[in-house]
C-alpha cells in the first residue's frame, strides 16, 4: 500500500503531514505510542527541511511518500533544495540547551534513517520495522 502527497514548505502544512502519517500507520498494528513516535519522526524530518534546507521560505516543494510492506512501513521525505555538505548528526545529549534533538528523535522513531542525494535535493528514507510477532505466520 502506498500514499503520496506534495506540499509547500509552509509550517502550516505540517498538520496535514501529521494527519496523513497518523492515518497511514493507524491500520499498521503499531501500538499507539509507536505510531505517535513515527508521526513525530516524520514531522521532525519535514521541519528540518523547512528550517535547514529552505531557510523558512514557505513556497518550496516537498513530497512525502508512505509505503507499507510486509515487514514494516517506510516514509520518503523529499526536498528539492541545495544538498548539505555536512554530516547529519544531532548535538551531544549531555549538552543542555534548546534545540538540536530532532535527529535523535528521528533515529529513535525509526530502525533505518538514510539520506539519499538526488539530482536536485535529498530524499530522507525513514523505515520502521514491525516487531517480530507481526511477521510470524498465522497459526491454526
Amino acid at each position: 500500500m502506498k500514499h503520496e502527497i506534495e506540499f509547500a514548505s509552509h509550517p502550516a502544512n505540517l498538520a496535514l503531514v501529521r494527519n496523513v502519517v497518523r492515518d497511514f500507520v493507524r491500520e499498521s498494528g503499531l501500538s499507539e505510542k509507536q505510531a505517535e513516535l513515527v508521526v513525530l519522526g516524520v514531522d521532525e524530518a519535514c521541519t528540518n527541511i523547512i528550517r535547514h534546507v529552505y531557510k523558512h521560505e514557505v513556497t518550496h516543494l516537498m513530497s512525502l511518500n508512505c509505503e507499507r510492506f510486509d515487514g514494516g512501513v517506510r516514509f520518503r521525505v523529499r526536498d528539492f533544495g541545495p544538498q548539505s555538505e555536512q554530516e547529519m548528526t544531532g548535538r551531544p545529549l549531555d549538552v543542555v540547551r534548546p534545540g538540536g534533538l530532532g535527529l535523535h528523535l528521528i533515529r529513535n522513531a525509526f530502525d533505518h534513517v538514510d539520506y539519499v542525494p538526488q539530482a536536485t535535493g535529498t530524499e530522507v528514507v525513514l523505515t520502521k520495522n514491525f516487531p517480530a510477532e507481526f511477521n510470524a505466520p498465522a497459526r491454526s
